[in-house]
């Protein structure tokens, strides 16, 4: 039995919804559990765990799946890995354990 595409981004949306109202309770909890005591500031309210994890979400960029900048360069060096032969890998290994 398939399922509608309705039906299914429906699912993703609430999973999405309930993902971050987890996340942005287990920030305020965080905070509230630490930096009160350990920098005296005042703790937080749960709309403002949300907006603390939206503002790293702009500042630091997190949240991504496999599609940042960081997993393209992974996937290129794994498909430059494969081309290699075992010589050259074993050259490459030795040039990477010269640089430590």
């Amino acid at each position: 039995m398939r399922t509608s595409p309705v039906a299914k981004v429906l699912r993703v949306t609430t999973f999405v919804v309930f993902l971050i109202a987890g996340v942005s309770l287990v920030v305020m909890e965080l905070w509230n559990a630490l930096l009160p005591d350990l920098f005296g500031w005042q703790p937080i309210s749960y709309v403002q765990g949300v907006g603390i994890l939206i503002l790293s979400r702009i500042l630091f960029g997190g949240f991504r799946g496999g599609a940042g900048p960081a997993w393209h360069w992974k996937r290129r060096m794994v498909e430059r890995w494969h081309r290699m032969t075992p010589d050259e890998r074993q050259t490459f290994r030795q040039a990477l354990r010269s640089r430590a």
